[in-house]
C-alpha cells in the first residue's frame, strides 16, 4: 500500500495522502476499492509549507490517514491481490491473504522532496 503525498502545480486541485493500491486491495465503508489510486479529502497545499501526515495502523483491520490532524481517508480489510504490479514472485502474492506484515519506505518518484521528523511509535492495546 502507498501513501502518495503530493503537492499544488499552483492551479489544480491535487489533495495529498491519497491512496494506492499495488498489488494489494482494500475495502472502504465495506465495498472493495476498484481503483488503484483514490484521493484523500485533504486540501492541496500549493506552496513550500510544511505538513503533517500521519498514517495510522491497526494490523491488517483499520488505516486512517491523517494530514494536519484532520483525517482525510480511511480503509480497512487489507489483503493481498490485485494487479498493477509486475515482477514479483509467485511464493509472495498470495491473493486474498491478510496483510499483515510489509515495509515502510520512503521515496520521490518525479520531484524533490523533504521529510523531517519522520517518527514511527507501535501502538499497542487491545
Amino acid at each position: 500500500l502507498e501513501l502518495q503525498l503530493l503537492g499544488g502545480n499552483g492551479t489544480d486541485a491535487r489533495p495529498t495522502a491519497n491512496l494506492c493500491t499495488p498489488g494489494t486491495e482494500v475495502e472502504m465503508s465495506g465495498v472493495k476499492v476498484q481503483a488503484h489510486c483514490t484521493n484523500s479529502t485533504s486540501e492541496t497545499f500549493h506552496d513550500d509549507e510544511w505538513v503533517t501526515v500521519e498514517l495510522i495502523v491497526h494490523a491488517d483491520t483499520v488505516v486512517s490517514h491523517l494530514v494536519n490532524g484532520e483525517k482525510v481517508l480511511g480503509y480497512e480489510q487489507l489483503t493481498i491481490g490485485g494487479g498493477s504490479v509486475d515482477g514479483f514472485d509467485d511464493a509472495m502474492k498470495l491473493d486474498g491473504q491478510p496483510l499483515g506484515h510489509g515495509y515502510i519506505a520512503l521515496q520521490s518518484e518525479s520531484h524533490p522532496v523533504q521529510f523531517r521528523r519522520v517518527l514511527l511509535r507501535q501502538l499497542t492495546g487491545g
